[in-house]
């Protein structure tokens, strides 16, 4: 494996607003395949709490009860902005001693009963509740005050919220998981939610509490998606929010800290600011969301650098044909968080295909980006399953953990994910040993992206081939009227027999919850997204789409949503080369009638 260095681990400026200062000198010791140069580390400001700043005062604590699933980066980094240090519960004790106590629930419904269950923290829980005492439950923090979940059968939760919890209905052709910002509409006046009606938050779930008779005075904020479902409850000194303040931007920021007495930090005072700004577009619905993609890989010098193919070739044209540098992974990544990208997608195409958990420099990468980028975070290349040098063996879900360990809210799986996909098909059995299937069962289907990477075959009839086609809106180059989508592996170096469309369909029985939809024909021509291929796939599945690859132009992401149902939109180069802007994509969005996120 080469060596590698990652420029933000040396030195970078970049900061959440204008201001920075240095903080620690990061240990060589932590990364053993990175090479420095002495340089001290530099970060922003964001998420780093000195000890003078927030001081030894158990005032100024927070406990966090984290359970192990899932992304708890992104809220440590949260609460430290607020000036807070944090307590992390390892026995039933640390849950009884709490001043407030927050549980950023992520993941499986049962598998976090199970675990709370088996360390004997759900009764010390459910006392702590009842007493009244300071408590914000996120996600599945929410869902599992309720008395029980229907995902994986009938799970019992700890019943202090009346209902149950259910999957939203797909069957009228709404997509499933709920993935992305939607709007809150508040019941009552609240401190922890002023300023929320009107703004987008960030959700992403498949199952949901619906409001009725019985649950009805705990229900502080309802959404709706295919029906109105609970978004927020309080009950004396007790919240819990269906979405994620950590993901949240400004607006969830504000949540967090409001729910912690204003904060002690000066970026707590800034977040206020912030949010207390007004909104000019009021959240109605789902919005389309607009993704930064960055490409990430080593260059020949051996930095970790963002790049950008063209048809998947990332160097530089002419004799020297270096890796085309378009600036650090960390700072781009906080710079398009500040423009208002609604997710921020990582690429890691050096792969580091012997050894995924040695690849510490891409690790380091979400760490410090997550202290920065207060929305989703998606993270995808090498997660599957392989055996070392040394003949010892690790299991998928042993490498998306670290990921989500590291600050992933999402990993993103693509050749592992069609090798699955082509032996579902051949046996139409579910082994439950899939990347998809051990990943998704573990941390919901929520978290788990396939990027599918197809090559455009024209075929004169449909008949010729036994994949699913697609009329063009353009012929082919010899007058061909239909095509199919030959689906790619190892970064398009070698093609599949198998199609996008019957790709997409196994890959969501496996339990995949998003589509990363790129196109290698179209990728860097700046042409527009190839909106055959983006309806085609959207039809095969009923979970949500983000199309990628080809955008040019402001217009390119009109076309997508209002010609197919994508539901989001990921670009690079565009953004990269600074040809088009986050702000004028969604500014032009919002002037065509289009529900987006303003930030």
């Amino acid at each position: 494996m080469a060596s590698m260095r990652c420029p933000e681990i040396l030195s970078t400026s970049s900061s959440w607003y204008n201001g920075g200062i240095d903080i620690a000198t990061l240990k060589r010791s932590e990364f053993k395949n990175v090479r420095t140069s002495g340089q001290k580390c530099r970060s922003h400001k964001l998420g780093v709490v000195t000890a003078s700043a927030a001081g030894d005062d158990s005032a100024n604590e927070v406990t966090l009860l984290d359970y192990g699933g899932g992304n708890v980066q992104s809220i440590r980094n949260a609460i430290k902005l607020m000036g807070y240090n944090i307590k992390s519960v390892q026995t039933p004790k640390d849950i009884e001693s709490a001043k407030r106590l927050i549980f950023p629930g992520v993941g499986a419904f049962a598998a976090a009963m199970d675990v709370l269950k088996s360390r004997g923290m759900a009764d010390p829980l459910r006392d702590y509740i009842q007493q009244d005492r300071p408590f914000l439950g996120i996600c599945l923090g929410l869902q599992l005050l309720f008395e029980y979940s229907e995902e994986h059968g009938h799970v019992e939760g700890l019943g202090l919220i009346p209902g149950a919890v259910s999957r939203f209905d797909s069957s009228n052709g709404l997509r499933v998981p709920h993935i992305g910002w939607n709007g809150v509409k508040v019941k009552y006046p609240s401190q922890l939610l002023d300023g929320v009606n009107g703004r987008h938050v960030y959700f992403v779930h498949s199952y949901r509490a619906v409001p009725n008779d019985a649950n009805n005075r705990w229900v502080l904020g309802t959404s709706n998606y295919g029906g109105e479902f609970i978004a927020a409850v309080k009950k004396g000194n007790v919240h819990a929010v269906q979405f994620h303040p950590e993901k949240s931007g400004v607006v969830g920021l504000d949540i967090l800290r409001r729910f912690l007495d204003g904060g002690h930090s000066a970026e707590a005072e800034r977040v206020a600011q912030l949010a207390g700004q007004p909104s000019t577009h009021p959240a109605s619905s789902l919005a389309k969301r607009v993704i930064a993609c960055l490409d990430v890989r080593s260059n020949d010098a051996g930095d970790l650098v963002v790049t950008k193919g063209d048809q998947y070739d990332v160097r530089e044209s002419g004799d020297g044909r270096e890796v085309r540098n378009l600036g650090r992974p960390v700072e781009l990544a906080g710079q398009y968080f500040r423009d208002g990208a609604d997710e921020v997608t990582f690429l890691n195409i050096t792969g580091f295909r012997d050894f995924p958990l040695g690849d510490m420099p891409m690790l380091e990468v979400l760490r410090r980006a997550s202290k920065e980028v207060f929305v989703p975070l998606t993270v995808g290349g090498g997660i599957r399953d392989f055996t070392d040098s040394e003949g010892r063996y690790y299991s998928s879900l042993e490498v998306a953990s670290e990921y989500f360990r590291s600050g992933a809210d999402k990993i993103s799986i693509g050749s592992d994910a069609v090798y699955a996909a082509e032996e579902y098909l051949k046996t139409k059995e579910k082994t439950g040993k899939t990347s998809l299937e051990q990943i998704s069962y573990v941390y919901g289907n929520q978290a788990v992206v396939v990027s599918i990477d197809p090559r455009r075959v024209y075929v004169k009839d449909p008949k010729d081939v036994p994949y699913k086609t697609v009329k063009c809106s353009k012929p082919g180059p010899d007058g061909q009227e239909y095509a199919w989508y030959q689906c790619t592996v190892k970064g398009g170096r070698e093609g599949r027999p198998i199609g996008a469309y019957e790709l997409a369909q196994a890959v969501e029985e496996l339990g995949a919850g998003e589509i990363l939809l790129n196109c290698i024909d179209c990728d860097g021509q700046g042409q527009g997204f190839d909106t055959d291929l983006v309806g085609l796939v959207s039809e095969a599945v009923s979970i949500p789409v983000i199309a990628s690859s080809g955008a040019g132009a402001v217009e390119h992401f009109w076309e997508v949503f209002t010609r197919t149902s994508a539901s989001a939109a990921l670009a690079a180069g565009i953004f990269h080369r600074k040809e088009v802007s986050i702000a004028s994509v969604k500014e032009h969005l919002v002037e065509s009638g289009m529900e987006v996120r303003l930030a």
